[in-house]
């Protein structure tokens, strides 16, 4: 099709003298109208049995079911627009590499300063951030979420919050084909997590810009609380060090998942005790007067 002309007669124009052979006549009641252009597309006649117009189609060449690929090709000049070919063929990518996409949980996180001057807390949440490896024919994506609640400053929650998953993850791998014994894995997570930030705060005292400058006896006091739920497809393992909670909500009913460690639990009380610590009420029970929880990371 080398050109189309269209155009419309207006009502102020003056009429065109009237023909008299049957061409012109014929001519004269043809409506022009704007035509569309498709690339490479095969345009049949405009009329068909008179005055009926039969209507454009393109068909596409697939390989399994025919679509609707009216939008696919606008423009001429294109060669290739999203894997259609000009020709009307479709490229499909193979199977294989076509990576099946992640079913992630729905999560959310909020966090409140309160009275202090700075923010001490930390969230960390990892979705799909390890694989149970023992379960090599249903391998399924496990998921880390964990509430670091810091006192006396930030570095220790920051640390928690950098840290844990990976600490986990490579617990967890450590099992490699055997089952993973959930309750010695996430004891072994905490008690690298402590000794972790143990011996970081004794080699960044010197270079550390932190608020309490990493410095006795202002960091003495700094710490932690930590509360960490693993979820897999059938099961959520919670531990927790310290007063922070975890909370499973049911039909509007909350059911705690994790018990905190205060200085007034009867079990507490005699491991302070026995360490030679005292418990002094002080708005509430606190260790030696200062600490609101009995545990915590740091």
């Amino acid at each position: 099709m080398a050109g189309i002309c269209c155009g419309v007669v207006g009502e102020s124009e003056a009429a065109t003298p009237v023909e008299t052979t049957s061409r012109a006549s014929r001519r004269r009641r043809m409506e022009l109208r704007p035509f569309k252009l498709v690339a490479d597309a095969a345009v049949q006649s405009p009329l068909e049995n008179g005055r009926k117009r039969q209507k454009i189609e393109l068909d596409l060449l697939l390989p399994s079911s025919p679509r609707d690929c009216n939008n696919a090709v606008q423009n001429s000049d294109a060669k290739k627009l999203n894997g259609v070919n000009c020709n009307g063929t479709v490229k499909l990518e193979s199977e294989n590499s076509v990576e099946e996409e992640k079913v992630w949980p729905k999560f959310g996180m909020t966090s409140v300063c309160g009275r202090r001057r700075d923010m001490e807390d930390a969230v960390s949440i990892h979705p799909s951030f390890c694989k149970q490896s023992y379960q090599v024919q249903i391998s399924s994506d496990i998921h880390f979420f964990g509430v670091f609640d810091g006192h006396g400053c930030s570095h220790v929650a920051m640390k928690c919050r950098d840290r844990f998953h990976e600490i986990v993850k490579e617990e967890i791998e450590s099992w490699g084909e055997k089952a993973v014994e959930w309750k010695q894995t996430m004891e072994r997570s905490f008690e690298r997590m402590d000794k972790e930030v143990q011996d970081w705060t004794v080699d960044a005292k010197e270079s550390s810009s932190c608020r309490c400058e990493l410095q006795t006896p202002q960091c003495d006091a700094v710490g932690s609380t930590a509360v960490v739920a693993i979820v897999t497809p059938d099961k959520i393992i919670v531990a927790n060090c310290g007063d922070s909670r975890a909370v499973l909500c049911r039909n509007g009913s909350a059911i705690p998942l994790s018990c905190d460690h205060k200085p007034d639990r009867p079990d507490e009380l005699l491991r302070i005790q026995e360490a030679g610590g005292r418990v002094i009420y002080w708005d509430g029970p606190r260790v030696l007067g200062v600490l609101a929880m009995s545990r915590a990371i740091g």
